[in-house]
């Protein structure tokens, strides 16, 4: 570490002097509560651990769990390592996560126990795991999780820079397969910092840990209440009685949500009479009348924002009062500039695709040089994502470019063209166009519009369930509808333009 640099685990080490004795994390599932010296003791025997079974600077640690203490702490083990987590989303097929931890080569591999016959199936396919680990302290078949943890916490700490790298995410598929963005030190900070700035997050809050700590939102979200000195309560996976009775007994004041989520704890709210009151903030993704049934219940603010992994998770930002409908305006440190196909500066009012520069933009995708170089040219990250500026400044959204087009159900990333793979496998199918949709749950949801083979015969629910056995069930589409005149351009494919037109309005 340089005089300027500063890491994650110079955040826990101020953290445990600043807030000694303070809570910083409650577990749900099990009661366990850890104050800030408290994980940062639990943080160096464990790096310690990780260190005698052979993990050195820019070795990866491959994670597939669910949300929980020990998941944590392993990010704050290998931020003292100057090691990169790979965390897997529990979501994926066995294939699907094969492929994100081969691309990376994790020298360890963490798992819970519902999810160790997966890993079991896959161990021939890891050339590069040397070891596999419990992830839950108790049960399971692999390495105990605790004799990680059975030392004197005698640390080497390694020389750690903040523009390091520190977590691989990956994104969904391009071109038929997934991209790990790689994001750093630096970048998980400042997210930490603008979040907090424009919360006003304090010591005093509790935060209600419910998004997976494999996706960014669940991520940022937790660190950033952790880089504020405020309480994490998390839970194992989103349950909303649970939720509810959380917000009630632990006075939560603030929550990240993906649609349904929120709708989810205000029905629970309204069903049981649980008090939400305390619940000051909520931030995310959700529809227009959620957000105002939560304000007007709690006469709490909904935040709204535009970001991506590669933006460290946001990169515009703003009170949904604000400016209904609007992604926000640009955060302190970020700049964002709307271009148009030739890379030229579009004026106010124009849609154009959406480029960002600040230290909040990702550090490229693993191995990926080509990819870095198209995405990074001159010298702005391009999102693939359109919008456009108001005269005051507002962001709003306009799509996707067609390179990039993306399907965002319940906050995830779903790319038609790996749906349509899927779905072309089928031998009734001659022809397939997947798009996004409304949807009353998810906001967004998943249509496939098919044609069958000739003589074929097909129910929709034989196809979701088809593809759902094939990549990760929340890829699946929600909606199938088979039509016998299939819109085609002059080269004989799909008129993905036309097909949207006519089949693509509200479910």
């Amino acid at each position: 570490m340089g005089l300027y640099d500063f890491t994650f685990y110079d955040l826990i080490e101020r953290n445990a002097v600043s807030f000694k004795e303070k809570a910083a994390w409650f577990e749900a599932d099990d009661n366990r509560t850890l104050t800030f010296s408290q994980y940062k003791e639990n943080v160096d025997r464990l790096a310690c651990g990780l260190q005698k079974s052979g993990i050195k600077k820019g070795d990866r640690i491959g994670v597939l769990g669910k949300n929980s203490l020990e998941y944590f702490l392993l990010y704050g083990a290998a931020a003292a390592l100057g090691a990169i987590v790979l965390p897997i989303n529990w979501r994926l097929s066995a294939d699907e996560a094969g492929f994100n931890l081969n691309d990376c080569g994790p020298k360890l591999v963490f798992t819970d126990q519902e999810y160790q016959e997966l890993i079991k199936g896959l161990k021939e396919k890891l050339p590069s795991v040397e070891k596999f680990y419990n992830l839950e302290k108790n049960g399971g078949d692999f390495i105990p999780f605790d004799s990680l943890m059975d030392n004197r916490a005698d640390l080497v700490l390694e020389d750690v820079a903040t523009d390091d790298g520190f977590v691989i995410i990956h994104t969904a598929a391009v071109a038929g397969r997934p991209r790990g963005a790689l994001l750093s030190h630096g970048n998980v900070l400042c997210a930490g910092m603008h979040f907090n700035y424009l919360y006003n997050v304090t010591p005093e809050d509790v935060h209600l840990n419910i998004l997976p700590l494999f996706h960014v939102g669940g991520l940022f979200s937790a660190t950033t209440s952790f880089h504020a000195g405020a309480l994490n309560v998390n839970m194992n996976k989103f349950d909303a009685v649970r939720a509810a009775e959380l917000i009630e007994d632990k006075k939560v004041s603030m929550m990240f949500t993906f649609s349904p989520i929120l709708s989810s704890v205000l029905e629970e709210h309204e069903k049981t009479g649980k008090s939400i009151k305390t619940l000051r903030l909520a931030a995310g993704l959700d529809t227009p009348e959620t957000i105002e049934k939560y304000q007007k219940l709690t006469g709490g603010t909904f935040y709204c924002m535009y970001g991506q992994t590669e933006t460290s998770c946001v990169a515009t930002f703003a009170a949904y009062n604000e400016r209904p409908g609007s992604a926000g305006r640009m955060l302190p440190l970020t700049v964002v500039r709307l271009v148009d196909d030739y890379d030229r500066a579009v004026p106010v009012g124009q849609v154009g695709e959406i480029t960002v520069q600040g230290p909040m933009v990702f550090k490229g995708y693993w191995n990926l040089p080509e990819d870095n170089e198209y995405t990074f040219r001159d010298g702005w990250h391009h999102t693939g994502d359109l919008g456009r500026f108001d005269e005051d400044g507002f962001l709003w959204y306009a799509g996707r470019k067609a390179e990039k087009e993306l399907i965002k159900p319940g906050g995830e990333n779903v790319y038609p063209a790996e749906v349509e793979k899927a779905i072309l496998e089928h031998p009734a199918i001659e022809k397939t166009v997947v798009f996004g949709v409304p949807d009353p749950k998810w906001k967004e949801g998943i249509k496939a519009v098919c044609q069958l083979k000739e003589g074929q015969a097909l129910e929709p629910q034989e196809l979701i369930e088809f593809v759902g056995n094939r990549i990760a069930r929340f890829k699946k589409p929600q909606y199938v509808e088979f039509i016998s005149d299939f819109p085609l351009l002059e080269d004989g494919s799909p008129d993905r333009n036309k097909i949207k037109e006519l089949y693509g309005g509200e479910q």
